[in-house]
């Protein structure tokens, strides 16, 4: 794995900070805001082009003929964990360094095009000079859903980029280390990892540690990513940020995910599948205690929703409809595409979760981002500190046992066969809840709507029990030019037993 070193370099940067040859696993974390909170202080310097050129002109089918052999995987036969390496080239045209921390030890990870099978097009690649092509990134394997094969987990790859699934999941969403400048006038500004800690783990390990270097012209910061593989793959992330620059919009733990059509879009391409999504909704736990839900959509214009909070308990994108009926996709397979929660560590304070919705023609474009944006703004000069947990999931955050949302559809609430029906140019909207306490209700029992607009007229609100199970709420909203911005939720005894839907109705959609 390579001998050890005595200093490493602050990227392209003069050796300001050196790291000893063997530090305990806190030295090194320090050692890596240290590096970040030089670079903060120093102008950026973006990173040096040093991809041979035979990489940086790899069309994708050459690209996709590089392959990690599994059979070189590090510590396959040490350890339930193992990793195996991205090859830089096509779109990754920005090598990162790793490092290996073992015992305390720490050493480079370095390049070998013995890692890696040129197949097809790709062969003429081993008669180049392939020397400082370096690494794309990396992924973890862990044996998560039988005992003699380890499934690939985690993956870090492009800008501050990972992903994680847990077991019978399939990747969808992606995560990232920050968003700035996310849909602003400036311009979105993609921070990135330049380099990485891989620790060791040992044969009895059940987690995964690695710290990373984040860098981008506004801000530095450091990272520490414990991975634990599972039913339910958890990552826990502290960081700490240094602001170069004043970030005008700090988007923390975003997620980013695609919405191209579902239950909630009555006009349909023309596609054999009922729903493409790796996502259908926004999830999410107020401070006080309240959980909204808001139905992703596919806009005719980018859409940016706004939801004000102290202290929230967590966020995150859903992929609820898990029956592969819904999709009938044997190739994507979005019943298996993993759910998403975020949950802070430390008070987050004041602020609140965003949600950006931008149009897409079709599956192959991420279109849906959220993250939380705190009241205080990062200037220059300021650090900020990170603590949170983010995790996979299949259902619900565990304490949420409110009834929920399974079905959002809308449509023209004309009378079928009345040529002058006075409700034609009516929107008639119906809110499907199901599951959590709502099993419990019987349908009998006096269950109320609690529905408001902030703008415009809500008509003809109802609630009813559905044949299946679970309750119905169904209303109408008048034809005018206002958008609706919508909240309801159901009511027993003036308690509330479901999470609130709110959603926003634009007359142009």
């Amino acid at each position: 794995m390579g001998g050890r070193f005595t200093a490493r370099c602050i990227l392209s940067l003069s050796c300001l900070i050196a790291l000893p040859a063997t530090a305990n696993d806190d030295e090194v974390f320090n050692h890596v805001i240290e590096r970040a909170q030089a670079l903060a202080d120093a102008p950026y310097q973006a990173p040096e082009e040093s991809l041979p050129s035979a990489l940086k002109e790899l069309s994708y089918d050459d690209y996709r003929q590089i392959r990690f052999n599994p059979d070189r995987a590090y510590w396959r036969d040490e350890s339930p964990f193992s990793v195996q390496l991205f090859h830089s080239g096509f779109l990754f045209q920005t090598p990162v360094n790793i490092n290996i921390v073992d015992s305390g030890d720490v050493s480079p990870l370095p390049f070998s095009t013995d890692d890696f099978n040129y197949d097809h097009q790709a062969s003429h690649l081993l008669e180049e000079d392939l020397t400082g092509s370096g690494h794309a990134g990396f992924r973890l394997h862990y044996p998560i859903n039988s005992d003699d094969y380890a499934d690939e987990f985690a993956v870090f790859l492009g800008a501050s980029y990972f992903r994680l699934i847990g077991r019978d999941q399939t990747y969808g969403l992606s995560t990232r280390g920050l968003a700035i400048d996310t849909v602003s006038s400036k311009g979105e500004e993609f921070p990135a990892f330049r380099e990485f800690w891989l620790y060791k783990p040992d044969e009895e390990s059940s987690a995964f540690t690695l710290l990373a270097l984040m860098d981008s012209p506004s801000l530095s910061g450091a990272y520490r990513f414990i991975i634990q593989p599972g039913e339910n793959t958890q990552a826990e992330i502290e960081a700490t940020l240094f602001a170069r620059e004043d970030v005008e919009k700090l988007g923390v733990a975003p997620l980013t995910s695609m919405f191209a059509f579902g239950d909630i879009n009555p006009e349909l391409p023309d596609d054999f599948r009922p729903q493409v999504h790796d996502s259908d909704g926004l999830l999410i736990h107020t401070g006080a205690d309240e959980w909204i839900w808001r139905p992703l959509d596919n806009p005719s214009a980018v859409r940016v929703s706004t939801f004000l909070d102290n202290a929230p308990s967590g966020f995150g994108l859903m992929q609820r409809e898990r029956d592969f009926s819904r999709y009938l996709d044997l190739e994507a397979h979005y019943h298996r595409r993993p759910s998403q929660w975020v949950e802070p560590l430390e008070n987050w304070g004041a602020g609140h979760v965003e949600l950006v919705e931008i149009p897409t023609p079709d599956e192959t474009h991420d279109n849906i981002v959220a993250y939380w944006v705190a009241e205080d703004a990062l200037n220059a000069g300021e650090s900020r500190r990170l603590h949170y947990r983010t995790y996979t999931l299949n259902t619900q955050p565990d304490e949420h046992a409110l009834g929920q949302v399974m079905r959002t559809r809308h449509g023209n609430a004309a009378v079928p066969g009345q040529e002058d029906s006075s409700s034609a140019n009516q929107r008639q909207f119906i809110v499907d809840f199901h599951g959590g306490v709502l099993e419990e209700i019987s349908p009998d029992q006096p269950v109320e709507l609690d529905i408001s607009s902030l703008s415009g007229e809500i008509l003809l609100p109802q609630v009813t029990p559905l044949p299946e199970g679970g309750w119905r709420a169904r209303f109408r909203i008048p034809a005018d030019s206002t958008p609706h911005d919508i909240r309801l939720r159901l009511l027993l005894n003036d308690e509330p037993i479901s999470e609130t839907w709110n959603y926003v109705w634009y007359p142009d959609a």
